[in-house]
């Protein structure tokens, strides 16, 4: 990996991650694109693009950071409302993770393949082409009841289905749910952190198991040290970008674009991998 391929990696990744358009769409385009699809180095490439998301939760981080110090005032008993909001979105990651641990294996074994990919592509986006056109959603976070944070979460196990988008089904979950654009999207960002920063551990710490037993290459050893720490600095800058210009698009557009251009891409990578160009794995 060169250092201007782990500058387009993260701009993918960060731009797509909180985007609802499956980040895992144009992770496979961009990889092939770059020629990193190689099978002998295709383990540690992708916890490579797992530890890239930790870019993406510090954007979040930084964005919503009154958020995340309301939540920490309310964990030491100082904030009622953070308190509160703390536990929806605690509530709201078990689904997930509960699931994920019991089907990791069948979902790896039976999802990471073109059809499921493909159709999950197009169908989250006839779900969002009519979620614009139908849903009508009202509150903000702040009228979330435990509830809701729940549905939103089971909303979220969706995306254990790789092309999915885990914004997408929180989004669209939650304003299936009754939150607003704008809520629906701060709701899904916060959940991401401890969402993707699982993921984030779990693969890291995988990866460095699996090198020391020497039965999968080290990511480090493999791409470089700098260029993860370029990748994930880039990450997080374009990550930021795309939350912020997000929360505006919500507003002014709703989800419908994003149905449109997730059908594009699902017809794109249908044709290239019927055509052997790709493969989705």
């Amino acid at each position: 990996m060169t250092w201007w391929q782990a500058i387009v990696i993260g701009v993918v990744e960060g731009i797509t991650e909180y985007l609802p358009v499956s980040s895992t769409g144009h992770l496979i385009l961009t990889t092939w694109l770059l020629g990193l699809d190689r099978p002998e180095q295709k383990a540690a490439l992708d916890a490579y693009l797992v530890v890239v998301q930790g870019g993406a939760i510090l954007a979040v981080l930084g964005l919503y950071w009154p958020r995340i110090a309301q939540m920490l005032r309310g964990l030491r008993g100082r904030d009622p409302e953070g308190l509160r909001l703390a536990a929806h979105i605690a509530l709201a990651f078990l689904p997930a993770a509960i699931v994920g641990v019991f089907l990791d294996d069948v979902i790896k074994a039976f999802l990471f393949r073109a059809a499921p990919v493909l159709a999950a592509l197009a169908a989250g986006g006839v779900w969002m082409i009519w979620l614009g056109r139908n849903v009508r959603p009202g509150g903000d976070v702040t009228t979330l009841s435990a509830a809701t944070a729940l549905g939103i979460g089971c909303f979220q196990v969706l995306a254990l289905w790789p092309g999915t988008s885990r914004s997408m089904v929180t989004i669209a979950g939650a304003m299936i749910l009754r939150l607003n654009p704008v809520a629906a999207a701060e709701f899904s960002f916060l959940l991401g952190v401890p969402t993707l920063g699982a993921a984030c551990l779990h693969d890291l710490v995988g990866n460095l198991r699996a090198a020391a037993q020497g039965t999968a290459p080290s990511m480090i050893a493999q791409f470089g040290a700098g260029h993860l720490a370029l990748g994930f600095a880039v990450a997080t800058l374009s990550a930021g970008l795309a939350v912020r210009w997000l929360v505006g698009f919500l507003t002014r557009s709703g989800l419908a674009p994003f149905g449109w251009y997730r059908l594009w891409l699902a017809a794109l990578l249908s044709v290239l991998s019927l055509g052997g160009v790709v493969q989705i794995e």
